[in-house]
């Protein structure tokens, strides 16, 4: 993989065999100080991917710039431990911990799982095997939805419902929990989502789920046993304000049309193809805001005139037309606005100019909405290019620690 933001790192547990078995599944573990834990949970870790994740794997260590001896137990761990690595970086931050150690994996499906083991690890085949199989891009633990048993304190439980309904209620997200410390990603998006990442911090889940969604990428999410660490160093209400920050910034990226990244190389499962369906739809819906546009036309022409009662017309409907397009015609849940705004205004543009032309030849009311509608039907079209194609097929190697654990380089 190609990665352009690399930090100083030591490595240990490498295995540098030409022939060595790449893993399936790599699953980071961010810490920092976290010496006096770190030993038990890789151990019990490492128990529970040998006895029930039947896909190579491999556990890698991310030292986060611990200045306790997390490192001298980390590369213990790697020398004794078949199927873990460790890496040791020179700055904190769990999203430069998960960036470098993603960036550097060589594994199918990349994951992370916090230190303290909250999360019942029963959860992680479940959250892993859609990402194996191709179905899905993104996998979330969730302890917000339906089935998940979580015990911990008022005080965290309304942060991160709030915190939540914040990020529903401004991008329109599906996903429940954006925060918990249970994640996992396909490698190949990853390799897309990375780069467009700027976050280091905790903040890093959040933008990465973020821009999946924005960008169509089918996320799972996956309810999760879940227990409050007694000992957690995590700031709450500092990080939900950080957080609160991050999402401004995102809310100002996907404004300004920026939010959009390039797919192309990511493979997508294989489904049907339903154009014919599409365009059903399409015409549906357009015949719909067309008859609607022209109502308001007719209406508004007498009293504000032509060009007015144009632009008007177009857009009352701008906002339900480009939702409909985007949920039934291309199946999408959210909606590229910036795009959606373009083809707006270059509908307008062209309606505009017919209007005026009308004008100056002396059409009548009924001959200019005739050809209002024309103009209306063809700039149209342009809603149709954003249909997505999907289409992957992946066959998994057999079950067990990689070979290849330590290969990070």
């Amino acid at each position: 993989m190609t990665w352009s933001r690399t930090e100083p790192r030591t490595t240990v547990g490498v295995a540098s065999s030409a022939a060595a078995t790449a893993p399936v599944v790599d699953v980071a573990v961010p810490v920092f100080n976290e010496d006096a834990v770190l030993a038990s949970s890789v151990e019990r870790l490492h128990r529970h991917l040998s006895e029930h994740l039947p896909y190579p794997w491999r556990i890698t260590i991310v030292d986060n710039a611990s200045t306790d001896a997390t490192w001298a137990v980390a590369t213990d761990l790697a020398s004794r431990l078949p199927g873990v690595a460790a890496m040791h970086l020179d700055r904190k931050g769990r999203g430069l911990a998960l960036r470098d150690a993603w960036g550097h994996s060589d594994a199918q499906v990349v994951a992370y799982v916090d230190v303290d083991l909250s999360t019942g690890l029963d959860a992680l085949l479940p959250l892993v095997a859609p990402l194996v199989s191709g179905h899905s891009d993104v996998a979330i633990g969730s302890r917000l939805a339906p089935g998940a048993h979580v015990a911990r304190g008022p005080r965290r439980e309304v942060i991160s419902r709030t915190y939540n309904a914040i990020l529903r209620t401004l991008f329109a997200v599906k996903v429940r929990d954006a925060q918990c410390g249970f994640k996992a990603v396909r490698r190949d998006v990853a390799e897309r989502l990375l780069p467009e990442i700027v976050d280091d911090g905790w903040f890093f889940d959040t933008e990465l789920l973020l821009l999946a969604e924005h960008n169509g990428l089918r996320v799972h999410e996956v309810p999760v046993d879940w227990i409050d660490d007694p000992d957690s160093r995590v700031d709450v209400t500092s990080t939900a304000l950080r957080d609160l920050a991050g999402c401004v910034r995102m809310m100002r990226r996907f404004a300004s049309g920026r939010g959009d990244i390039d797919l192309s190389s990511v493979e997508r499962p294989d489904v049907p193809d339903d154009f014919g369906r599409r365009v059903v739809t399409f015409g549906a819906i357009g015949a719909v805001s067309t008859l609607v546009s022209l109502a308001l036309f007719l209406l508004l022409v007498g009293s504000i005139g032509s060009f007015a009662a144009n632009l008007a017309a177009l857009g009352a409907t701008f906002a339900a037309n480009t939702w409909a397009h985007a949920r039934f015609t291309a199946g999408r849940r959210r909606v590229r606005w910036g795009r959606a705004v373009a083809a707006w205004t270059f509908g307008a543009v062209v309606s505009s100019a017919v209007v005026v032309s009308a004008e100056a030849s002396g059409a009548g009311r009924i001959a200019t909405a005739a050809l209002l509608v024309g103009s209306w039907l063809a700039t149209s079209i342009v809603r149709l290019w954003a249909l997505d194609r999907w289409s992957t097929n992946r066959t998994p190697a057999p079950a067990g620690p990689s070979t290849a654990h330590g290969v990070l380089s």
